[in-house]
């Protein structure tokens, strides 16, 4: 039995930490629901239906969706990419995006997926008091060189099991909380004057490409693309 995209658009409707879409092999949204709506700042689905990212979100941003949408209809599958979402009120909001081919008769025609909120620590699990000492210390030296081996010592396990309950607790390999600390302190700098090549050193990358690179694929812009959008927030606020 096969379910289509029309019977899980209302059933994703339901889930208010998570977004669900669909598009045609141009970009153009055939589905989506409506947490999507709401967080582009719209009240109706058909203001998004037809659409493509480029009509929908900044400029900056909807071409790197673009870009990521036309490695999936190449035949890509994304899992658990960990983005920025920036909502229709300038505010961002951490998540983990999937996107796969959508194929009808082997033939790709489409992409559909989700983008999942991040969710709070899981304080209950066993290991979360040795885990929140190595986030700790993650969070006082993320501009300093962090190896994965000496984050599994401070906790008193192996990497395999770091990374593993590392993903149950926080829902992030330890890598990628090391990049959200070092974006999220990225996204503060560009709201001050500092240039980007010393905000790129500040928050511990080897170079000022490197940090554009990483910048731009989390957040979906270029840091000075986003340092623009912040601005123009600020004056019309």
């Amino acid at each position: 039995m096969k379910i289509s995209a029309d019977e899980l658009e209302p059933l994703f409707d339901a889930l208010p930490d998570v977004v669900f879409f669909v598009k045609d092999a141009v970009g153009r949204y055939t589905h989506a629901n409506l947490t999507l709506v709401r967080r582009l700042g719209l009240k109706h689905r058909s203001d998004v239906i037809g659409k493509g990212v480029a009509e929908l979100f900044p400029q900056a941003m909807g071409g790197s969706y673009a870009a990521q949408d036309k490695r999936v209809l190449a035949g890509e599958v994304i899992e658990n990419q960990l983005e920025v979402h920036i909502f229709a009120n300038r505010t961002p909001g951490w998540c983990l995006t999937c996107k796969r081919p959508l194929a009808v008769r082997g033939k790709v025609c489409g992409v559909i997926g989700i983008s999942r909120d991040l969710g709070l620590p899981d304080g209950r699990h066993p290991t979360y008091d040795r885990l929140k000492r190595v986030l700790s210390h993650m969070q006082e030296n993320y501009s300093e060189g962090i190896r994965v081996h000496a984050l599994a010592g401070l906790a008193g396990l192996s990497i395999a099991q770091l990374e593993r309950h590392f993903r149950r607790v926080f829902q992030l390999t330890p890598q990628q909380v090391l990049t959200k600390l070092r974006i999220e302190a990225a996204m503060r700098l560009l709201q001050t004057n500092d240039t980007v090549a010393s905000i790129s050193m500040a928050c511990g990358f080897v170079d000022q490409s490197a940090f554009a690179r990483q910048f731009k694929a989390t957040v979906g812009m270029t840091p000075r693309s986003y340092r623009l959008l912040t601005k123009a927030g600020s004056a019309n606020a």
